[in-house]
C-alpha cells in the first residue's frame, strides 16, 4: 500500500505521494490514514467547479486535483483579478480546503504559477498582463507539465529551469526530447493558446444576477427570479423558442448550491407561468446564510407550438389551462406523480396501452388509436378468474361468481372477438383468442367478462373478468 496524497503535516515530517505506507509509518508512527477514494475525489472536484462558476461561467476541473477558470471579463464584478482571487482563497479556507492560485494570461502559465510559483497554502501568484513568459521562466522545468522521465533527463543534462530550456536552440530540443516539449514550452511562455472546456456545455438560455451583500429573505430572491423570468422570456419569444425545463441554482455564502428545477409539458415562453411553478418549490426553501447570487438556466430549448383552429374559433378554456393545472401538479407532487396513457401496439387490452410521465412529450401519434367497442372505465392490470357457465355457444353466462359473491346477469352485450399476438407464439393455439361480453348484473353493476377459448361441450371454459364500468 502506498500514500496517494499527504497534508501538510505529513509532508513536513518526510512523507510523500507515492512512498510505501510501512516507510511512511517507520517516520511518522502516528501517521493517521484514510482509504483513498478517487471517484469521491473526482465528484468533489467537479462540484466545486460547479460551485465556481459563480465567478465565471468558464470553470472546469483541470487533472485530478485542480481548477481552471476563465476570468477574462469577469474580474471587473468582483472589483478586479486582486479580489477576485482574495475571495476565492477565502471560501475554499472555509471549506477547509488546501488551495494555491496563480494567475496568467495563458492556461499553462497559471497552471505553472499556481504549483510552482512559491509560497506555501492559501498564497497566490500573480503575472501581470503581458508579463508571463518572465513569471514563468524562474520555475522548474517540470513546471511545463512534462512527463517525469522528460522532466528527470533533462535535469540529467544540466536543464533545471524553464528558462535554460528557452535559451536552447529549437532544432536539437526537437531532435532529442521530442516537438511536445516546445508545444508545452509556448504554452507557458504565452506564444500560443490553449482553450478551456467547461465541465458543462454552456447553454445559450442563461440570465444570472449577483447581490452585493448576501440575501437571506425568499422574497427577495423571487422579485429577482421574477425579473430573470421576464427577460428570459423575451429573448425567447424574440428567437421564437420556448423551453420545456428552467434550472434555477442559488449560490449559498457558505458554498452550498441550492438547486430548483420546474417542467412544463409542452415548450413555453411565458414567465409567468414558470414564476407560479417556482412559488411552489420555494416553499419551505432553505437559504442559510444567504444567498449571494443566482443563475437561470433554460433547458430542452423547442420552437413554440401552434394549434390549428377553424377559422374564427375562439381558445377553449380547457386547450389552455389543462397543460398549465399538470405542471402545476407535476411541480408540487413530482414529474413521475401524474401520469398518461400512451397507446401500444397490441390488441390484448392489458398491454394496448402503457404509462407514461404526463410531463413527457407523446412519441405516439394520437391517430394509433383504434376505433374499437366501449372499454371499461377501469381496467384490471391482469384479468382475475371467475366461475361462470354458458347454457349455449357464444352466449353469455346466466350468472358468475366473482371474488365469492354470485351475481346474475340482467343484460348483456357481444360477443367480442379479440385475438392474441400471434408474433408471441411459435405454434397456433385454440385458446389464442377471447370472446369478451359487456354485462349488468341486477344490482345494477357492469362488468367486462370474457371466455379463453372456443366453446366446450365437455369440461367448463375458462373465464375471467377483465374490468368495471361506471
Amino acid at each position: 500500500m502506498r500514500l496517494a496524497a499527504v497534508n501538510a503535516a505529513a509532508a513536513g515530517e518526510g512523507c510523500v505521494p507515492g512512498m510505501s505506507l510501512a516507510t511512511a509509518r517507520a517516520l511518522l508512527p502516528a501517521l493517521k490514514i484514510a482509504a483513498a477514494d478517487p471517484q469521491g475525489d473526482a465528484r468533489a472536484l467537479a462540484a466545486l467547479a460547479d460551485w465556481c462558476r459563480r465567478f465565471t461561467p468558464w470553470a472546469a476541473t483541470d487533472g485530478a486535483d485542480g481548477l481552471v477558470l476563465d476570468i477574462t471579463g469577469c474580474a471587473r464584478l468582483f472589483g478586479g483579478e486582486d479580489r477576485l482571487l482574495d475571495r476565492l482563497l477565502a471560501a475554499l479556507r472555509r471549506f477547509r480546503i488546501a488551495a494555491r492560485a496563480g494567475l496568467a494570461d495563458t492556461p499553462a502559465g497559471a497552471w505553472a504559477l499556481a504549483r510552482f510559483g512559491g509560497g506555501g497554502v492559501g498564497d497566490r501568484t500573480l503575472a501581470p498582463p503581458g508579463g508571463t513568459g518572465a513569471a514563468v521562466l524562474p520555475l522548474p522545468a517540470a513546471a511545463l507539465r512534462l512527463p517525469p522521465a522528460v522532466v528527470a533527463e533533462l535535469a540529467r543534462l544540466g536543464l533545471a529551469r524553464v528558462g535554460d530550456l528557452a535559451a536552447l536552440p529549437r532544432a536539437p530540443l526537437v531532435a532529442r526530447f521530442g516537438a511536445d516539449v516546445l508545444s508545452r514550452l509556448d504554452a507557458a511562455l504565452g506564444e500560443t493558446t490553449e482553450p478551456i472546456s467547461p465541465r458543462s456545455e454552456s447553454r445559450p438560455w442563461i440570465a444570472r444576477h449577483a447581490w452585493s451583500l448576501p440575501v437571506a429573505t425568499a422574497g427577495v430572491v423571487e422579485a429577482a427570479l421574477t425579473r430573470l423570468l421576464v427577460g428570459l422570456g423575451a429573448e425567447l419569444a424574440e428567437a421564437g423558442l420556448g423551453v420545456r425545463r428552467l434550472c434555477l441554482r442559488l449560490f449559498r455564502v457558505d458554498g452550498g448550491i441550492v438547486r430548483l428545477t420546474v417542467g412544463a409539458g409542452r415548450p413555453t415562453c411565458d414567465p409567468g407561468h414558470f414564476a407560479r411553478l417556482f412559488a411552489l418549490r420555494f416553499e419551505g426553501l432553505d437559504l442559510g446564510l444567504g444567498v449571494e447570487a443566482m443563475i437561470l438556466e433554460g433547458r430542452e430549448p423547442a420552437p413554440l407550438g401552434t394549434i390549428q383552429r377553424e377559422l374564427g374559433a375562439r381558445p377553449g378554456r380547457a386547450e389552455e389551462e389543462l397543460p398549465r393545472l399538470l405542471d402545476r401538479l407535476a411541480t408540487r407532487l413530482g414529474e413521475g406523480a401524474i401520469r398518461r396513457f400512451e397507446p401500444v401496439a397490441s390488441h390484448l387490452p392489458e398491454r394496448s396501452v402503457r404509462a407514461v410521465p404526463a410531463m413527457l412529450p407523446s412519441a405516439v401519434p394520437a391517430t394509433v388509436w383504434p376505433r374499437v367497442g366501449a372499454r371499461p372505465l377501469r381496467l384490471f392490470p391482469a384479468p382475475e378468474p371467475i366461475e361462470a357457465v354458458a347454457a349455449i355457444p357464444d352466449a353469455p353466462p346466466p350468472l358468475f361468481r366473482w371474488r365469492g359473491r354470485v351475481h346474475r346477469v340482467a343484460r348483456a352485450e357481444g360477443p367480442e372477438r379479440i385475438a392474441a399476438e400471434w408474433w408471441r407464439r411459435r405454434e397456433p393455439s385454440a385458446d389464442d383468442f377471447r370472446d369478451y361480453y359487456r354485462v349488468e348484473d341486477r344490482d345494477g353493476g357492469r362488468f367486462w367478462l370474457y371466455r379463453r377459448g372456443p366453446y366446450r361441450v365437455q369440461g367448463s371454459a375458462s373465464w375471467f373478468l377483465h374490468g368495471l364500468f361506471a
